[in-house]
């Protein structure tokens, strides 16, 4: 039932030109070079360290690496990450 679900959400996104982030429950991470990162869209923060930060999203996590990392801005959804990135990678096991 929920495979259906998402082939009739995608296909109403395509279709109804929709933004594909609010519909789908996805991330939307908007990256400024290797300085800063903005995430909408997530489920909670799982881990922070100066290194990583671990975010949960619906389906899996999305974990980015650096160093020097300072949470500039936290809300329920959103939040915004400065320092060296190095890498942004999801994972898919919860």
């Amino acid at each position: 039932m929920a495979k259906w679900r998402q082939q009739v959400t995608k296909w109403l996104v395509e279709k109804l030109d929709l933004p594909a982030d609010a519909m789908m429950d996805l991330p939307r991470i908007t990256m400024i070079g290797q300085l800063h990162i903005y995430i909408e869209n997530h489920r909670g923060v799982i881990a922070f360290s100066k290194e990583e930060l671990k975010l949960r999203l619906k389906q899996g996590n999305l974990v980015i690496k650096g160093q020097d990392f300072v949470i500039k801005t936290i809300l329920p959804e959103e939040i915004l990450l400065e320092g060296s990135i190095d890498g942004v990678y999801y994972d898919k096991a919860t």
